[in-house]
């Protein structure tokens, strides 16, 4: 403060008191008491106390020797249970005092204001001003904190009134109160009328209105005032440089940060825990975690938020095991973890995927008796649903008491994550029905999982929620939308939507090229990435593998190969597992096998699962008996518990007439207990789920589906089907063809077929990849029956119309 501010503020020295308690600063002249109560043990002991265990095991003494009606000890009493939040041991001496001393009211004030309701705090001050105490700045600043604290934006004008009523408008550390108040409340411009009016101002204003920019988002802004201070003379201390710290954050102003950096060390402030601590949290949010960890292992002292900040840094910058380090250390040091260090360690084992500390955590957080802090509870249902046990998620959020949007969203994500799409559906239909109104992250969760049941009558549905939740214009949940529209088979809805758009995400540009891609438009996708990069969103790791998948799916093998090596060269970004495995499949697919051969064994790190996977695949559609032997042998040491690999590789033998090894593999399958998964198909008709499985007869119409496909057999013979049985050995040919008529894509063709009228698509979703002879049986049957068909198999969709498929037989 000012001296300014010390001479023009009341202090309680010059308040009017009755003669009996004159305002000396000598203990002798402090009251006119008899010398031998201040001598008295009793006396010396209450002087001294500084807890309130201590003023209990002094006050039975008080009593004994009557010494509870003397006004020094009334006081002395009356200010230790306020400071230790005793306010209704504080009234009761209180009450009986004659002649109160002003300052006895004004102790009491803020001791109801700090530590009682802001009702009784009020309530105090309306008996202040029956009793004719005047009051002195000190009690409206309590009130106005009280007020910005609670969000009281009502009664705290209510209180600036009073303030300016009693003569304090001028008053710089009343007119602070009055700033902090409107910042608190979140009425910045308001807050900044009153500070500009302020006659003088000191480095408190300052840093109060600067605060209050920065907590209400206006990074900008708060970074302005910082200049603006030092302008007009002040110089910013540590205070500032903490409000001033998570707006250079925020904005990822590393520069900035950087010579805040360079002015706490010429300040010398290097020392102090909240400035380290605001640096830490900085670098961290920065992508700078080095630095920030260089900070934090030189501080000689650290605070919870100090620990609390590194962990954090460490999760949002993607070192899950560094952040579990620090939290173990923490541990080690004996240091107790807050709620938020228990938030923090639980997001690391969730992007770890590691069940067994994340459980550890939760045991913690258990003894730590957190269990009804939704916060922490709610990060827990993430963590378990990241670790693939949504069942203890559930658990979790049945028991857990005051349920908020938070947790609901987290757990409609969680079962969306683990392919329980009925689940999510049904917990955002009871969050609904409970009048708990869904935000952005409850669609971006919710409209995935509709997306992966590939039903466009539910597509329609959520879109028309999204409006009249007023929620179609937010980017995150329109980018969700085009997603959903094209994993549904609705690639021109996708499409319109993604024109509508005022602005775009990358993850919007993501969602549109790889829609193409998945529908086989190679050349629409292309042209799009081209207009992408025309504008200023700049493409991402995730954009370049849309591109290589839609020239993959398209056969567009050199445009795959100039994109590959321009995504290096061109914007730094380096290919990781993923990318590797796209080229794989662009070259096999194209049947150029020994070069795709050749760059997996070119390849700088050690190839993966879906590098070999990609590779196998190849070989089976090109009929390489050699390459898939290769490719299958990585795969059974990588993943010796996959049974698809052993299938694919036996149908590959099957193929090649190869029989006695086939045999082989079967047996092999056989002893490590391996199976095939078994192919499913689904269709959804009138709000009801139906799936098939090959050669089941368990469907309700089963007789008449059966009947139906022998019907459809003779008619694509007749218009020039042949069927492939190659692959099937040991029984007759004409069991050969009934197996493959029974594949559950046909038999969920045949039910839509029969339960729709002519002229209705039929949407069918398979878990497998389509086999040839289904694929060609399928032309065939949209052909004879007039009827469009739309696959979606576990890699794209196939468009079947008049006879031809919108793969042109390149899947």
């Amino acid at each position: 403060m000012s001296s300014q501010l010390i001479s023009s503020s009341p202090t309680i020295t010059e308040i009017p008191t009755p003669k009996l308690h004159s305002r000396s600063h000598t203990l002798s002249q402090r009251t006119q008491i008899p010398l031998h109560v201040y001598k008295h043990p009793a006396a010396i002991l209450l002087e001294l106390s500084t807890s309130i265990k201590e003023v209990y095991q002094i006050l039975p003494h008080i009593i004994k020797s009557n010494l509870y009606t003397e006004h020094l000890f009334q006081t002395k009493l009356l200010s230790l249970f306020c400071n230790h939040g005793c306010i209704a041991e504080a009234a009761r001496v209180f009450e009986p005092i004659q002649d109160k001393p002003e300052v006895l009211y004004y102790t009491l004030l803020k001791g109801y204001a700090k530590y009682s309701s802001l009702h009784e705090a009020l309530l105090f001050f309306v008996r202040m001003k029956v009793d004719n105490v005047k009051p002195v700045v000190y009690n409206f600043t309590y009130l106005l904190k009280v007020c910005g604290d609670k969000g009281e934006l009502r009664r705290g004008k209510e209180i600036h009134g009073q303030l300016i009523k009693n003569g304090f408008s001028s008053n710089v550390f009343a007119m602070t109160g009055v700033v902090n108040l409107y910042a608190k409340c979140r009425q910045i411009e308001e807050a900044y009328k009153m500070f500009d009016r302020m006659p003088e101002r000191d480095l408190v204003s300052w840093n109060t209105i600067i605060s209050g920019f920065a907590q209400n988002g206006l990074a900008k802004l708060a970074l302005g005032l910082v200049v603006k201070m030092q302008e007009e003379g002040q110089r910013p201390d540590s205070v500032t440089l903490v409000s001033i710290l998570p707006s250079v954050a925020d904005m990822g102003l590393v520069k900035i940060g950087r010579s805040i950096h360079g002015y706490v060390l010429r300040a010398g402030f290097e020392g102090l825990v909240n400035v380290n601590t605001a640096l830490v949290d900085m670098y961290s949010k920065c992508r700078y975690i080095g630095i920030g960890r260089l900070i934090f292992d030189g501080m000689k002292q650290r605070t919870m938020v100090s620990w609390n900040s590194m962990i954090d840094g460490y999760v949002r910058s993607g070192y899950a095991e560094e952040a579990m380090a620090i939290f173990e250390k923490l541990l080690d040091e004996g240091v107790e973890p807050t709620d938020v260090t228990i938030m923090g360690a639980a997001r690391a084992c969730a992007d770890l995927g590691d069940l067994d500390r994340g459980m550890f955590v939760h045991k913690l957080s258990d003894k730590l008796k957190l269990a009804t802090n939704v916060s922490v509870m709610n990060s827990l249902i993430s963590m378990y649903s990241k670790c693939k046990r949504v069942d203890l998620a559930v658990d979790i959020f049945k028991k857990l008491p005051g349920k908020t949007l938070v947790s609901w969203n987290a757990m409609i994500l969680g079962f969306a994550q683990n392919g329980c799409v009925n689940d999510a559906l049904n917990y955002f239909y009871e969050m609904h029905s409970r009048n708990m109104r869904p935000d952005t992250f409850t669609m971006v969760s919710v409209i995935p999982a509709l997306a992966e049941l590939s039903v466009t009558r539910q597509a329609k549905w959520i879109h028309g929620f999204c409006i009249r939740s007023c929620l179609d214009d937010d980017i995150f949940v329109m980018t969700a939308l085009v997603d959903m529209y094209a994993k549904c088979g609705a690639i021109h809805t996708a499409r319109k939507l993604f024109d509508r758009m005022n602005e775009r995400h990358v993850t919007t540009w993501n969602a549109m090229i790889d829609g193409y891609g998945t529908h086989g438009l190679g050349k629409a996708g292309l042209e799009l990435f081209n207009e992408m990069q025309k504008g200023v969103v700049k493409p991402n790791d995730v954009t370049f593998l849309s591109v290589l998948s839609a020239c993959s799916h398209a056969g567009m093998v050199e445009e795959g190969l100039s994109y590959f090596t321009s995504m290096k060269r061109d914007y730094g970004i380096e290919p990781g597992m993923d990318h590797y495995g796209a080229m794989v499949d662009l070259l096999g697919r194209a049947g150029r096998l020994n070069e795709a051969w050749n760059f997996i064994r070119k390849m700088p790190i050690e190839p993966g699962i879906n590098v070999y996977g990609a590779m196998l695949g190849a070989c089976k559609i090109h009929k390489n008996v050699e390459l898939g032997e290769k490719a299958a042998n990585k795969l059974f040491a990588l993943n010796p518990d996959e049974g698809g690999y052993h299938v694919l590789l036996a149908n590959i033998y099957a193929t090649a007439s190869m029989w006695g090894e086939v045999a082989k593999v079967r047996t092999t399958m056989k002893k490590k207990g391996l199976q095939k998964t078994p192919g499913c198909s689904v269709v959804e008709l009138r709000n009801e789920v139906h799936s098939f499985y090959s050669g089941t007869t368990n469907h309700p119409q089963s007789k008449k589906i059966y009947a139906y496909l022998e019907e459809l057999g003779n008619k694509i013979k007749a218009a020039g089907y042949v069927p492939d049985t190659s692959s099937i050995h040991d029984v007759e040919d004409d069991i050969k063809e009934q197996l493959n008529s029974t594949h559950s894509e046909r038999l969920a063709i045949a039910f839509g077929l029969l339960n729709t009228s002519q002229g209705t698509p039929i949407h069918i979703r398979k878990n497998l990849r389509v086999c040839g002879d289904c694929h060609t049986a399928t032309k065939y049957i949209s052909l004879v029956t007039g009827r469009e068909i739309i696959v979606r198999d576990m890699q794209r969709f196939h468009h079947f119309k008049n006879g031809t498929c919108s793969c042109g037989d390149y899947w």
